[in-house]
């Protein structure tokens, strides 16, 4: 068993990590946050194989916060390891700007330079990672993060402002940084010649670019085309804007075409994808009897009884394939076959479709013709 632990426990990363540490079951977790005094601080050292350094300030009232919060506390922390005569692992959470020329990045390389100092007297390993911009879930929006501001105002319907449209933004996502902070304390960090480690994989985005792939998650609601996720920043970020979702929204309706056979509703299309629908169909009704040149599709009842029915547009030959929602069988449909299906139990039949492209009325690739 070992045992971590983690100074700033109830920030970004924070969070992140001990939702990742409490799945391992070798692990015990000490959790030290702004909540906790300096004599807890010393009772959780004494019990301690690694630390987590993550807590800082990024935003204080008062830029002398910066001293305290980041050199003053890294010190502080050192200080009791040492005195305890603890010669422990530490990763420290720095930040890019820790080469800039302000009271944040000046804070931060100060804090550097003391983990720096504390394994050189010590023997200990440490870890110091320059952090770019981090996004991911549960990142605290209207502080330090573009990303979250961005992806909370959006989800919430709230402006945005950019300055610079062209301004090039360097990003690494929260799992990648807990991966890499989880090979770290079993000794399998990413290390540099200079002694610092990183983050393997990071992404480049401008703030043009970014605020356009935003907007797109938003606009999928109303238009229910999904942006290309085939990227997997594009997966990331869509996983981040999805959590900032204000919490009576969580669901949206879609729009059910109904007659008097059911109703049939679009759920979700994609350019790469296709499209999904769901219809609703009742006893004895027929949907379908049309035909497609390139179009293909999959059937998929998933309640009730039906018989769908294909025919060559060339033959006579009609072929059935009865489906059942208690027995799950997908069923393509072939270009060149008109087809239908039909309710044959006596209660309503759900019927999952998907089409290999969206449905364009100018060119709908339909033509009708009984089966």
């Amino acid at each position: 068993m070992k045992t971590v632990l983690i100074t700033g426990a109830n920030g970004f990363i924070g969070k992140n990590l001990i939702a990742t540490l409490e799945r391992m079951e070798d692990v015990e977790i000490l959790k030290y946050g702004s909540e906790n005094t300096v004599e807890q601080l010393e009772e959780f050292v004494e019990k301690t194989d690694f630390v987590f350094h993550l807590a800082g300030v990024n935003r204080p009232k008062d830029v002398k916060e910066y001293e305290t919060g980041n050199k003053g506390f890294t010190e502080q922390l050192l200080h009791i390891l040492k005195e305890k005569n603890k010669k422990i692992p530490v990763l420290l959470s720095s930040s890019i700007q820790a080469t800039l020329n302000n009271p944040y990045g000046i804070s931060k390389k100060a804090a550097e330079d003391a983990v720096f100092q504390y394994g050189e007297e010590t023997g200990a390993n440490v870890y110091v990672y320059r952090l770019p911009n981090v996004f991911g879930k549960w990142c605290r929006p209207n502080y330090n993060s573009v990303v979250a501001t961005w992806c909370y105002n959006i989800a919430n319907n709230l402006p945005i402002q950019i300055n610079d449209p062209g301004t090039k933004l360097t990003l690494v996502y929260i799992d990648d940084v807990i991966e890499e902070f989880i090979n770290a304390l079993q000794g399998k960090e990413n290390r540099d010649a200079n002694g610092f480690c990183s983050v393997k994989r990071t992404f480049q985005v401008t703030l043009g670019e970014l605020a356009d792939i935003l907007y797109s998650f938003k606009k999928s609601r109303e238009t229910l085309v999904m942006p290309n996720l085939e990227g997997d920043f594009e997966r990331f970020l869509y996983a981040t804007y999805i959590s900032y979702l204000p919490k009576d929204e969580f669901g949206y309706h879609l729009d059910m075409k109904r007659d008097n056979r059911g109703w049939l509703a679009e759920f979700m299309k994609s350019n790469q994808f296709g499209q999904i629908f769901i219809s609703r169909t009742k006893p004895g009704v027929t949907r379908g009897n049309h035909w497609h040149h390139t179009k293909v599709e999959k059937f998929l009842v998933i309640e009730g009884e039906a018989v769908i029915k294909f025919r060559s547009i060339h033959g006579s030959e009609i072929i059935e394939y009865r489906v059942s929602g208690e027995e799950l069988r997908v069923i393509d449909i072939p270009p060149g076959y008109t087809h239908s299906i039909t309710n044959i139990g006596k209660t309503d039949v759900i019927t999952l479709f998907w089409a290999n492209e969206i449905f364009d009325p100018e060119q709908p690739d339909t033509y009708f013709l009984e089966v």
